[in-house]
């Protein structure tokens, strides 16, 4: 569960309560618990997930992976980008959860919307494949595009060659040698490809 465990860390980082991301780092995880739970209840999803990441570890509260789950919802019905993209990738993943590419695509959206580059990246391979959405190999390249600058290492990679597929060689050619610059050897054969073919 290291995916699981390095979200909510990074949620817990940026707490907006200050007093339980402080009792959060003292181990005084009754008190954090206690004080996440306050904040909750007025509708903070920053707490709903640090909850969520409690339940389900056992800190600071008796371990229960349905109320785990249960903050998870909570946060991403109010559309928070971190539990949406934690639920989509469960949902994908058949994490915690039974797999439903129809909801992965569903929180994955929410949180592609958001700007979250891992969410666009996932749902851009879900359009690419045709997993749980109808197969568009534009919009899977418009997703990695957004994905790709926001510095996502594998949407950089491979944005060039969807939009080769998706045959937009303009764009193709722009990341494509953005590709090359970095050392990408095949790269420079699909450019090669691609202006052999516009010569023609």
């Amino acid at each position: 569960m290291k995916f699981l465990l390095s979200l909510v860390t990074a949620t817990l980082l940026f707490a907006s309560n200050e007093a339980a991301l402080e009792a959060y780092k003292n181990k005084e995880y009754t008190k954090a618990f206690a004080l996440y739970e306050k904040e909750a209840k007025k509708g903070d999803t920053t707490a709903m997930n640090a909850l969520s990441y409690f339940y389900y570890n056992g800190i600071g509260v008796d371990q229960d992976t349905k109320q785990s789950l249960n903050y998870l919802q909570k946060a991403a019905d109010a559309k928070d980008k971190r539990a949406c993209l934690d639920l989509g990738i469960f949902y994908l993943q058949g994490l915690r959860v039974a797999q439903d590419y129809k909801k992965a695509a569903e929180y994955l959206e929410c949180a592609a919307d958001r700007g979250s580059a891992e969410a666009q990246y996932n749902l851009a391979l879900m359009y690419y494949n045709g997993d749980g959405v109808k197969q568009d190999v534009k919009k899977a390249a418009a997703l990695l595009e957004a994905a790709a600058k926001s510095g996502h290492k594998k949407a950089r990679a491979n944005v060039g060659r969807i939009y080769m597929q998706a045959l937009d060689f303009k764009k193709a050619k722009e990341w494509l040698q953005k590709n090359v610059a970095e050392g990408d050897k095949e790269a420079k054969l699909l450019l090669e490809e691609i202006d052999a073919t516009q010569k023609e």
